[in-house]
């Protein structure tokens, strides 16, 4: 088995080893990962925070040894709480990294950071106010930063920055956590999930107080939510079917 770590901004994850297959997710700064099939110019990975797997261009990857990855994957992670902010390399250049960005890497990519870092589990309460650092983010089908985030890599997000872990896909996440019979029952922080004409289960959003969601369609906004599902307070229309409420914490 060989290994690898993300030493730039955002790396495309791929369904396909294509530079034209869907963008099913994304690999930041510091992410950690096994590879599990290297061929001339793709490799498939296992990204170690969630297990998710899809492809990336072996010019974005840069291996480390297995001693390296575990001592990695046993450490408490170190994120970037910063919208953007900048690592520092041997020859004095500056790199952008963004929200979210794993930093316990930093001695093995002999990378500098004077940023700030969070660390561990954080209250409940705490979850939506990082939500807000999200805020109008504008919509990306796999993405996970505050230029480009999709439903599930939002509340992904958001979780991960205060010491909690999610699945990647909506559908993931909603088989975590314990299920709670009625909005009333939930508080701020909890997760609502929404389901399409099938059954199948295609958005997630965090809970506020109030009656109110905040989730990603279009960009990370505000709407209301009722026993329905999420009335956008722009359309003046109801736009997903609620299927589920979930508390994890």
């Amino acid at each position: 088995m060989q290994y690898g770590i993300c030493n730039l901004s955002i790396v495309p994850l791929r369904n396909e080893p294509t530079d034209t297959s869907e963008l099913v997710s994304q690999v930041l700064y510091g992410d950690i990962f096994k590879i599990l099939e290297q061929r001339k110019s793709w490799s498939k990975i296992r990204l170690d925070f969630d297990k998710y797997e899809g492809w990336i261009d072996n010019k974005q990857l840069l291996e480390i040894t297995e001693e390296q990855y575990q001592q990695l994957h046993k450490e408490t992670l170190k994120l970037s709480i910063d919208l953007v902010e900048f690592i520092e390399d041997n020859n004095q250049q500056l790199h952008p990294i963004l929200l979210g960005s794993s930093l316990n890497g930093l001695s093995i990519l002999n990378h500098k950071h004077d940023g700030s870092v969070v660390a561990g589990k954080k209250a409940k309460e705490n979850l939506i106010k990082t939500a807000f650092l999200y805020l109008n983010s504008p919509y990306l089908w796999g993405g996970k930063t505050p230029f480009g985030i999709d439903c599930s890599g939002f509340t992904q997000m958001v979780y991960k920055l205060n010491g909690y872990k999610l699945l990647r896909d909506a559908s993931q996440q909603a088989t975590q956590g314990d299920p709670l019979s009625f909005i009333e029952e939930s508080e701020p922080g909890d997760l609502a999930f929404f389901d399409n004409n099938e059954g199948i289960i295609t958005h997630v959003g965090i809970i506020m107080s109030d009656n109110y969601i905040i989730h990603a369609h279009g960009k990370v906004r505000i709407d209301r939510l009722d026993h329905s599902g999420i009335y956008n307070v722009d359309s003046k229309k109801h736009t997903h079917k609620l299927r589920v409420i979930k508390k994890v914490i």
